[in-house]
This record gives structure tokens, sequence and C-alpha cells, in this order.
């Protein structure tokens, strides 16, 4: 099973934001946006690990982090704190209520889900090797698999670390020169007419599933992921 992450958070946008990433990383997501919600949540399911704010309209985050370890049925709960506030006294009043981490916003998302699997494996708890989830398209790192809806593609190892690449940064504008340079590294003797042979050998791949508009052409400058809805691959 994969890890079962709990986002406590009361801005819409950072909420929706955290649970995306979180997703896409292959983590099961619960959201609430009070310490009510995620009391509710917590007996309906515990988490294997809780990403809570600081300031939330029905009790400072920092209080209910206090009282999930106080308590011997939470007081296991890893915990991270995800807040503005950055001041030394703030960081250390969080370690110290039993935080595992403490993480001050704004944070980019590679470095919340490195922080994730730090703490998961400092708890001892099995970390999942990496897959990515948008809307029909499921991308296993490990397994070098990629599926839409639920049907296997057959890629090459250079088409396959290409859309991989585009799933990690949905929305990101890569240029033929630096998809050379992630793609075949920085010293690579690669004419950019080839990243074009691949782009269309791995649109012909997704071609007639729902993820054929996956990878957009933008005039001018290279390529970049679009967005995909939700299908039933993601259950």
């Amino acid at each position: 099973m994969s890890i079962s992450v709990l986002i406590v958070e009361d801005e819409p946008a950072i909420l929706e934001l955290i649970s995306y990433t979180c997703r896409t990383s292959g983590f099961q997501v619960q959201k609430a946006s009070n310490v009510g919600e995620a009391r509710r949540a917590i007996a309906e399911k515990r988490p294997d690990l809780i990403l809570l704010d600081w300031m939330l309209p029905d009790c400072s985050g920092l209080d209910w982090l206090k009282e999930l370890k106080a308590n011997p049925t939470t007081d296991n709960f890893p915990v991270i704190m995800l807040t503005a506030r950055g001041q030394e006294d703030d960081r250390v009043n969080g370690l110290e209520a039993g935080a595992d981490d403490y993480i001050v916003k704004p944070f980019s998302p590679r470095e919340l889900i490195a922080r994730i699997k730090a703490v998961i494996r400092r708890k001892g708890g099995k970390e999942e090797g990496e897959v990515i989830r948008i809307g029909p398209l499921v991308i296993d790192i490990d397994r070098f698999e990629a599926r839409v809806s639920g049907e296997p593609l057959r890629l090459s190892a250079v088409e396959f670390r290409f859309l991989a690449l585009f799933a990690k940064h949905p929305g990101r504008v890569y240029s033929r020169a630096q998809l050379i340079e992630r793609i075949w590294g920085f010293s690579a003797d690669i004419d950019e007419r080839t990243v074009d042979v691949h782009m269309l050998r791995l649109r012909k791949q997704l071609s007639g599933t729902e993820a054929a508009d996956f990878i957009e052409t933008v005039r001018g400058l290279g390529y970049r992921a679009a967005a995909l809805k939700s299908s039933q691959a993601n259950s």
C-alpha cells in the first residue's frame, strides 16, 4: 500500500497544491481545513504522516500537535509542520512540541516530497517506489512502467525518461536544449531535431488514449505537459 498523508491546511489554494503534489508522487491523500476535520479524518483512517499548518481557524496547529503527542494512541504519528512562521523561536517551539520536521512557506514541491520520504525513513516506515499519477496516466519510476487507463505503454528508455520528466513538472516549458541536457547530459552531442523525433514517437504511443494531448508544443519555445482530467485509472 502507498503512503497515506493527512494534510491539515485552511488556505484552499495551498491545500489543493499540496494535495496535488502528494498525489502525483504516489501518496494517498486525506484533507482537512481545521483541527476538527483532522480529528474526524484520523478516526476514519489512520494516516502514515501528517502535514500540519500552524495557523488554523479552530485551534493552533502547535496546540494540536502537543495534544497528539500527549495521547498514547496518536503519539507515534510522524508530523511535519508547514508554516509561514520562520523565526528561530517558532522552529524550536515546533520541534520541541514533537514535530519531526519543520518547513517554512513558501517551499518547493520537490523539497516537500523529499522531506516526507526522509521522515518516513527515519520512522522506520515503508517507503514505496516513486509513482506519478496525473489523471489516467500512471508512471512507476522504479519498475520502468507507464500506463494510461490501466493499459501499458510500449516506450523506449528515452521516451520513458521524457514522459517521466514532463509528468514530474506539469506545465513547465522545456526548450529542446534543456531536454537534451536533462535526458542525455550536459555534454551530449545531440541534434535538437532528435528531440522532435522522440516527441513524435512518444505522441504516437499516447495517441488514441485518454492522455493523447498530454505533450503540448509551445511554439518558438519547446514542449510542456498539459493537464489531464481524472479517470478510472486513478482508482
